[in-house]
């Protein structure tokens, strides 16, 4: 236990403490009590977590979310007509508290500062709208669900915590939100030459055939022409080529292919994003050529976490062979890594 604490006015002018955890609490209190207070119920929470910190495997989406789900069953807000209009679904509450982390608004709600990352939506979702034993595809801005195809049976999950912090809240902070600004880029580049001004960067280049080529040619005179070139394309990529064709994919309950269209979803990240450190490359790489069926790192990026999909009958074997092929590469990093097993489980709860 690590012995912190901190009390918390639930209130809408609730001053946000800056670069510490505390930041994720106070957060969600003073946006639920400026949006849908008054909150008379407070509570005393203790914080148990086996997720490793700074390592790009959702701990800060787990606090808001936690948070959010405590506060508003004790305040009983479920009830209360604003959160039933604005908040009818789970999907509808996952694009709310990525809204509150990032400070962004959120329907009739006007934007609030938030922790200081530029995120998305995507860790709520995962967080309360999972199910086991399924992956799940969402659109956003607003979440919308696509659709559910099942996780390849016979495998589970292996993870790689590379030990190297991944803190949107302190270092990582500017390299993060550097991405989300690249986006935010290409959408004013867009709508600057486009007679459509787009709400989101995918509406744009999904409303006519050669939209990606049309935003790539009207980058000729930008001054970082290249890096937002560079993330136009894994951005691409990704959305329209790579996503539809892995949950096409597994929809028919199929593998083959899959490893090398996750390579190529990798290969983006330290490309377009630029997001990778030699820590998780190597990861990445050699989980592969152990016999990982498909492997990528995920989360912010800058260090954290790389995944694999690997046989269950072998999956101790690999994991011990994971283990010891990076502690023999990277022994300064590796002493704070930690190496674990997993599958798809179900969504969070309040109770």
């Amino acid at each position: 236990m690590s012995g912190q604490s901190a009390e918390l006015a639930l209130r809408p002018d609730l001053e946000i403490p800056r670069g510490e955890w505390v930041a994720y609490p106070a957060t969600v209190a003073r946006r639920l009590a400026r949006d849908f207070g008054p909150l008379p119920m407070g509570l005393d929470l203790d914080f148990a977590s086996d997720l490793p910190r700074d390592a790009g495997l959702s701990s800060s989406g787990a606090l808001i979310v936690a948070v959010a789900l405590a506060l508003a069953d004790a305040n009983r807000l479920e009830e209360r007509p604003a959160w039933r209009e604005v908040i009818p679904d789970r999907e509808a509450l996952a694009g709310y508290l990525g809204s509150v982390e990032n400070g962004r608004g959120f329907g009739p709600f006007g934007a609030d500062g938030g922790v200081g990352t530029q995120g998305g939506s995507q860790d709520h979702t995962a967080i309360l709208c999972s199910r086991p034993g399924m992956l799940l595809q969402y659109g956003w801005i607003p979440v919308r669900f696509e659709r559910a195809v099942p996780f390849p049976a016979g495998y589970v999950l292996a993870v790689a915590v590379s030990g190297v912090e991944a803190a949107k809240t302190r270092k990582a902070m500017g390299l993060y939100n550097s991405l989300a600004e690249d986006a935010a880029e290409l959408l004013r580049v867009w709508q600057e030459h486009s007679d459509w001004e787009a709400p989101t960067l995918f509406a744009a280049l999904a409303s006519t055939p050669g939209a990606v080529a049309r935003l790539a040619g009207w980058l000729a005179e930008h001054p970082r022409r290249e890096p937002l070139l560079a993330r136009l394309e894994q951005f691409s990529n990704e959305c329209f080529e790579i996503i539809p064709s892995v949950g096409d994919l597994l929809e028919r309950r199929s593998t083959s292919g899959l490893g090398e269209l996750v390579d190529r979803s990798q290969a983006g990240a330290e490309r377009g994003l630029a997001n990778q450190v030699p820590e998780t490359i190597h990861l990445q790489r050699s989980a592969r050529a152990l016999g990982a069926g498909a492997a990528s790192a995920f989360g912010a990026g800058f260090g954290g976490s790389v995944w694999a999909m690997v046989p269950e009958a072998a999956k101790q074997t690999f994991l011990d062979a994971w283990s010891a092929d990076y502690r023999a590469r990277f022994p300064e990093p590796a002493e704070h890594a930690q190496f674990l097993l997993t599958t798809t489980g179900p969504a969070a709860a309040s109770r």
